[in-house]
């Protein structure tokens, strides 16, 4: 009588085997399926690069800089923020500057009264890089420049020297970037997309950028109030290049070699992750990156008719004229 001997795939060690092969196919399986999932629920242009278009909001409360109460921590568990956000700090601030004649209070505001939520988790500071979330240390040097902007900026005898944004020349807090950093109000962005150039229109101040994709900067000694932005695609990833600022930037003690990398990733169909290297030797003492995430907004983003009834202006130089007049 012939002796039956077991095939390979039924001793116990072969059947394991074949177990674990066609669980890897599953989670190979799945994985692709998760990755077309993704990529199908990016809408894309045209061209098949991501579509950016559309009205965002970049509103936040986390500041630019981790706060002492989170030192060390770069995220947060959502229990430990809504203890942050119901303090509502900036609010509280605002209130108190509101007090004063044409000072703003939280009704006229427009934050977004939670931390930035990056990656599932909330972030501490827009500053991911040192990564203590605090902006490096001034060189000598820009100590000193930044002292005398400070002390020309309250200079009345032209209206030239009064700062961009009160000569509705550029908007405030340097939300029109680039980088474009968040504020407590006007915060919303509308993106008009070509395969050639990305149009980014700023509510505040109406400013616009235009980002040239493929382009080369001017010589140098051509200087713009936001730069000279040029783009180009990193897979899905839309990279702006910007430099050729001028002399009298408004950011953060900046000069006019700022070198600002701005990185444009569509997460999902409500969200861009907005990632920004700020490079300055001849100011900073190392680079730092930012990153937080531009919502998509319902809009319309409303014109900002900064110049009509701009009278502030005026009044600022009457007031300096009739001080002079009268020192007491």
């Amino acid at each position: 009588m012939p002796v039956r001997t077991a095939s390979p795939a039924s001793t116990p060690g072969a059947a394991c085997f074949d177990l674990s092969r066609n669980l890897l196919r599953i989670l190979a399986c799945l994985a692709l399926s998760c990755q077309v999932l993704f990529a199908q629920e990016i809408p894309r242009a045209s061209d098949g690069h991501p579509d950016l278009q559309g009205i965002w909001n970049n509103a936040t409360l986390t500041p630019v800089e981790r706060p002492a109460v989170f030192a060390g921590k770069a995220t947060v568990t959502d229990q430990e923020a809504l203890v942050y956000e119901k303090k509502d700090i900036r609010h509280e601030t605002e209130d108190k500057a509101g007090a004063a004649v044409g000072g703003l209070d939280s009704e006229f505001t427009e934050l977004r009264l939670e931390l930035g939520r990056v990656g599932g988790v909330k972030r501490t500071s827009l500053i991911i890089d040192p990564p203590d979330g605090k902006i490096p240390a001034l060189i000598p040097e820009a100590t000193a420049r930044l002292a005398q902007r400070r002390r020309a900026g309250g200079a009345t005898d032209s209206v030239k020297q009064r700062s961009p944004a009160e000569r509705c020349l550029l908007s405030l807090g340097n939300s029109s970037g680039p980088p474009m950093m968040p504020i407590a109000q006007n915060s919303n962005y509308q993106i008009v997309q070509t395969s050639d150039v990305v149009m980014i229109m700023v509510e505040m101040i109406h400013d616009v950028r235009i980002i040239r994709i493929g382009g080369i900067h001017p010589p140098a000694g051509v200087r713009f109030w936001m730069g000279d932005s040029i783009g180009r695609w990193e897979g899905d990833t839309l990279v702006a290049d910007t430099t050729n600022f001028r002399e009298d930037i408004n950011f953060r003690g900046a000069s006019g070699n700022l070198h600002v990398i701005e990185r444009f990733t569509r997460i999902d169909a409500n969200s861009i992750l907005y990632n920004v290297t700020v490079d300055d030797p001849t100011t900073f003492t190392r680079n730092w990156t930012m990153e937080f995430p531009f919502i998509a907004s319902p809009g319309p983003a409303y014109e900002y008719a900064c110049h009509e009834g701009n009278y502030a202006l005026v009044d600022i130089l009457k007031a300096a004229r009739k001080a002079d007049a009268d020192p007491r």
